[in-house]
């Protein structure tokens, strides 16, 4: 079985912890109920912190642990435990056509689609970062997110 790690080099603190217009409380009633409960659900595990291979708030998350876990809660839905296998699933979707819930992939590893996190809507995302990081909200407008973006997969 291929796994790629998702261990994302840090770039320069531009992560936001708490944005101002991205949290739990104020996610639109107009998102679909399922990209709500995803939103809600990555939202809560804010500051989990990085572990590779991990799975669970209790042992830390990597990124694909991640987001496996958050669909897996909020959504039912069975992710695999790896950033590539998750980048062929759902249908693919142009960045100019984004949507919250969708995952976005990134070559943090000179390999492409070696790490992955949840679209929240402003050109931000959550994922969890490398280690010594905990899950946290990125904007994608930064350079280091902009020059690795690999594209993105929509799960319906």
């Amino acid at each position: 079985m291929f796994t790629t790690s998702c261990a994302a080099i840090e770039p320069t603190p531009t992560a936001v912890k708490s944005p101002e217009n991205i949290s739990a409380e104020n996610i639109p009633e107009n998102w679909t109920g399922r990209a709500r409960e995803v939103l809600i659900n990555a939202l809560s595990l804010t500051g989990t912190r990085y572990q590779f291979g991990g799975t669970s708030p209790q042992s830390g998350f990597d990124c694909s642990g991640f987001v496996s876990y958050v669909f897996k809660q909020a959504a039912s839905l069975t992710l695999p435990h790896s950033a590539l296998a998750i980048s062929q699933l759902g249908v693919t979707v142009p960045k100019s056509e984004l949507k919250p819930g969708d995952l976005v992939f990134f070559n943090t590893m000179k390999a492409t689609f070696s790490h992955v996190g949840i679209y929240l809507g402003n050109n931000r995302f959550i994922h969890s970062p490398s280690n010594g990081g905990g899950v946290r909200v990125e904007n994608m407008q930064d350079s280091y997110w902009t020059s690795r973006f690999n594209g993105a997969q929509r799960i319906e």
